[in-house]
């Protein structure tokens, strides 16, 4: 029997095969989710709350799960970008608008990212300006150099090497009795640092961003209405790992640091805090789960960015073309990564306020692309069959509704900080 023959008499292996096939943009897309930035937020979470802000990572999952589920269906029916549909569908405003901010605060973003770079290797003794150069020239010869198959499984490579938290978490030894409690009976508060805190939780893993790569990277994959059952596992088990690994960074940093009253203001003082309480290793494979999240995400944000420009104006656009072919696509990845370490190289350069500046922004347009994409994907015109269900849109607009209740508050908390009296 040959292998074609076996494959149409083993249903079984051959939908095996197939998600094989279709295996990538909603794991990457989730496993970039945790980037520097994501990782300061889950380390300051745990090493200042312990494990009483776990439980935030329940509604995390749903609100993830529920935007990329519909993000991935509108590229897999429509074959368009969500910058395309964006411009087809809104006024040229309200286009501007989101691509004039998501520029911006995505090269604030990528800064943030080479940050990271920076600091994760700092753990080892590396100097930035030793750093963040090498990484940045790895990064374009990979993307201009590569194509989309080969890019791809080093993305997926990098994904599974952020799981190298877990490990950083078991060598903590946390109290999982108390992990366990922190679901049950999550001890809820009302005060200003608690909210802010899991408003940052909640926030750090829906971003701008994010559905606009992942509706290109689905494209570029090439998954067809058939193949998309298998596509929506993709996004479960790319949800499931960001959750996973931001779980493990809180338990890994409540264990050690909080326990010791060790306070930290970004993940790289996670790093080196925990050599005294967890060993050298844990220290080291938390810095390098770092580096992997920062490289990582150092490569998406500017690729993203790249994506939805081109959409808008018309360009060619992919990984998969050549320069000569997209220089427009390449020019813009270029120039977001040189400007972005350009600020990352100034000595004194304040990378805390690019941060949090960059997040506010992402806070600012987050609820008009969702508003946009459900608009959308409820729209028979552009979705035909596959559109919500009663179901679906009950869940996306309560989700929706949510994160613009939780971004209000956090932006109204963020103008009292900056407003408040020193």
């Amino acid at each position: 029997m040959t292998l074609k023959e076996r494959l149409k008499s083993n249903r079984f292996l051959r939908n095996v095969l197939l998600f094989l096939a279709v295996l990538g943009p909603g794991i990457i897309t989730g496993s970039v989710d945790n980037d520097a930035g994501g990782i300061t937020t889950y380390s300051v979470a745990g090493a200042a709350y312990g494990y009483r802000l776990l439980w935030t990572l329940l509604p995390s999952f749903i609100l993830l799960l529920v935007v990329q589920e519909m993000n991935a269906r509108m590229g897999v029916v429509t074959g368009k970008g969500l910058a395309d549909l964006i411009r087809e569908n809104f006024s040229i405003k309200v286009t501007a608008v989101v691509f004039l901010g998501l520029v911006i605060t995505n090269i604030g973003n990528t800064a943030t990212e080479f940050a990271g770079v920076a600091g994760s290797l700092m753990v080892f003794g590396v100097s930035k300006y030793i750093s963040v150069p090498i990484v940045a020239v790895g990064v374009w010869v990979l993307v201009t150099k590569g194509n989309y198959r080969s890019v791809e499984k080093i993305f997926l490579f990098f994904s599974f090497c952020l799981l190298s938290y877990i490990v950083s978490a078991v060598l903590a030894k946390p109290d999982w009795a108390k992990v366990g409690q922190s679901f049950v009976r999550p001890g809820i508060h009302f005060d200003v640092p608690y909210l802010s805190m899991v408003l940052g939780i909640v926030g750090t893993t829906v971003a701008p961003w994010m559905q606009f790569y992942m509706q290109s990277a689905v494209i570029e994959k090439g998954i067809r209405v058939e193949k998309y059952k298998f596509a929506v596992w993709d996004v479960v088990i790319g949800c499931v790992a960001t959750v996973v690994v931001a779980f493990f960074i809180m338990v890994a940093c409540a264990a050690t640091l909080n326990v010791n009253g060790v306070v930290i203001n970004e993940a790289k003082d996670a790093a080196m805090a925990l050599t005294p309480f967890a060993g050298a290793f844990a220290s080291q494979l938390f810095a390098f789960g770092l580096f992997v999240a920062s490289v990582f995400s150092a490569t998406i944000l500017p690729l993203a960015t790249a994506f939805f420009v081109c959409e808008a104006f018309g360009f060619e656009a992919g990984i998969n073309k050549r320069i000569r072919e997209a220089p427009q696509f390449y020019a813009l990845f270029g120039f977001i990564m040189v400007i972005s370490i350009l600020i990352i190289l100034i000595p004194g350069a304040p990378l805390i306020g690019i941060t949090i500046w960059s997040q506010v922004l992402n806070a600012v347009l987050l609820p008009v692309v969702l508003v946009s994409m459900i608009r959308m994907v409820n729209n028979k015109k552009i979705m035909g069959e596959h559109v919500n269900n009663a179901v679906q849109n009950t869940v996306g607009w309560a989700s929706t509704i949510i994160l613009i209740i939780l971004t209000a508050a956090l932006l109204v908390s963020q103008a009292v900080a900056v407003l408040a009296p020193k």
